[in-house]
C-alpha cells in the first residue's frame, strides 16, 4: 500500500504545479495585451495604410479628358532596319490638358511595341508601356498626367524609338 499513497501524491503535486503554471493571472493577461496589440495593428493597417497607399491621386478634370488626342503611328516598313521612319512622329511635345491622351496605331504589318527605355509610371495612369505586342491594326493607349520626358522603343525592332515630352500648359 506503500508505494500507491506515494505515486497518488506525486502525481497530486506534479498536477498542482501545471496547473499554478497555467492559471498564473500575468501569463493570461500578456496573452490578452498580444491579441489587443495585434487587433489595433491589423485595424490601423486595414483602415489608414492600405486605403493611403492604393489610393489614386487627384488629378484634374482637364488632364484626365483633354481637348485633342496626340496620335503616333508605327508605319509600314518599321520592322525594316533600313527604314528611317519607324515612329510618326519621333519626337512628340505634349501639354497636359491639351493634347496628352496618346494613341500610338500600328499601321504597319507586323507586331510591335511600345516599351520604355527606363521602368516608367505615371502616378495615375500606372506604368509607361504596352503589356504586350501591338498587333496590325490594333492601338495603345496612354494618359499622361504628369511632367516628365519618356523615350521608348519597339522590344523586336530596337532600331523603332521614339521620345515623348510632356510639359504643363503654357498659358
Amino acid at each position: 500500500m506503500f508505494p500507491k499513497i506515494k505515486i497518488y501524491k506525486t502525481i497530486i503535486q506534479y498536477n498542482d504545479r501545471l496547473s499554478s503554471v497555467v492559471t498564473n493571472h500575468a501569463y493570461g493577461i500578456g496573452v490578452v495585451s498580444i491579441v489587443i496589440g495585434l487587433s489595433f495593428g491589423l485595424l490601423y493597417y486595414q483602415m489608414y495604410y492600405l486605403p493611403e497607399s492604393l489610393a489614386k491621386p487627384t488629378v484634374s478634370h482637364e488632364i484626365l479628358e483633354p481637348v485633342k488626342n496626340t496620335i503616333i503611328e508605327m508605319i509600314v516598313g518599321s520592322s525594316s532596319p533600313e527604314q528611317q521612319d519607324n515612329f510618326v512622329p519621333k519626337l512628340v511635345n505634349i501639354q497636359l490638358g491639351i493634347d496628352n491622351h496618346t494613341i500610338w496605331n500600328n499601321v504597319d504589318d507586323t507586331p510591335h511595341t511600345v516599351t520604355p527605355d527606363h521602368r516608367e509610371s505615371d502616378s495615375y495612369s500606372g506604368e509607361f508601356g504596352s503589356s504586350g505586342v501591338i498587333k496590325p491594326g490594333d492601338s495603345y493607349e496612354f494618359i499622361f498626367t504628369e511632367e516628365h520626358e519618356f523615350e521608348y522603343h519597339c522590344d523586336p525592332h530596337p532600331w523603332m524609338t521614339g521620345k515623348v515630352i510632356v510639359t504643363k500648359q503654357r498659358f
